[in-house]
C-alpha cells in the first residue's frame, strides 16, 4: 500500500504574515485549504491510519546565509520570521524539517526520514509554487519518490508565477486539488495515478 508524506512548505511569518520580510499576500488564500487538509490527515491518524503523514518544512537560515546574496534577509533561525504562522502550527509528534535552501531535501534529513517510514510518495504544498515547492518536488523525483502537487494548497507572489510553477510541475508530478486528493483516498485509489506528461503534451 502506498504511503504519502504531505510537505507543508514554509508557511512562516516571513512569508505569510503582512509584517513578514518576504510577505506573499496570496499565501493568505491557501490557509483555509491547508487547514482542511491538515485536519483530514490528523483525523485519519487519530483513527490509526498512518499511510498519510504531515511534515512541516521550516526555512531557518543562519546569519549571513549565502541565500541572502540573491534574496532579502528572511527567516533567520530562532526569530519570529522563521516561526510557523499561528493558523498552521505543527502538533506534537508531527515531524519538522529545517532547511537553508529552496528544496526541503537540500542538506536535510528529509530523505532519511521518508525511507525510515517507508514512504513512497511526496505531496507538496505551501509557499512559492515556482521556487521552494517546485525545488522540493524536483528533488523528490531525483530521489525516486512519486510526487503529487496540490494546486490549491500552494501559492506564489503573483497568480502568473503560481500558474507557471504549476505548468512546470505538471511535467513530472500529479497536479490536483485538495478535494480531488482526499476523494481519491476515500474512494480507494492512489491519487498519484496519471501523473506527469508521458505523452509530451505540455506546452
Amino acid at each position: 500500500m502506498s504511503k504519502h508524506a504531505i510537505l507543508i512548505i514554509d508557511m512562516l511569518n516571513d512569508f505569510a504574515d503582512p509584517k513578514g520580510a518576504l510577505y506573499c499576500p496570496n499565501n493568505r488564500k491557501i490557509i483555509p485549504t491547508l487547514q482542511k487538509l491538515i485536519e483530514w490527515v490528523r483525523n485519519r491518524n487519530a483513527q490509526g491510519n498512518d499511510d498519510v503523514r504531515l511534515i512541516f518544512i521550516q526555512e531557518a537560515h543562519r546569519v549571513g546565509d549565502a541565500d541572502f546574496k540573491v534574496r532579502p534577509v528572511h527567516s533567520i533561525k530562532g526569530t519570529w520570521g522563521s516561526e510557523f504562522i499561528e493558523e498552521l502550527l505543527p502538533e506534537d509528534g508531527e515531524y519538522i524539517v529545517q532547511k537553508r535552501r529552496h528544496s526541503a531535501f537540500a542538506h536535510t534529513d528529509l530523505d532519511l526520514y521518508l525511507r525510515e517510514e517507508h514512504i513512497d510518495t511526496v505531496v507538496v504544498t505551501g509557499t512559492w509554487t515556482n521556487v521552494c515547492v517546485r525545488s522540493s518536488a524536483s528533488d523528490a523525483l531525483y530521489y525516486a519518490y512519486k510526487v503529487v502537487t496540490l494546486s490549491d494548497a500552494c501559492q506564489s507572489k503573483t497568480d502568473e508565477l503560481h500558474e507557471n510553477g504549476l505548468k512546470d510541475l505538471s511535467i513530472f508530478t500529479k497536479v490536483m486539488t485538495v478535494d480531488d486528493y482526499i476523494n481519491a483516498w476515500e474512494e480507494g485509489y492512489d491519487p498519484w495515478e496519471g501523473a506527469g506528461d508521458v505523452a509530451n503534451k505540455v506546452k
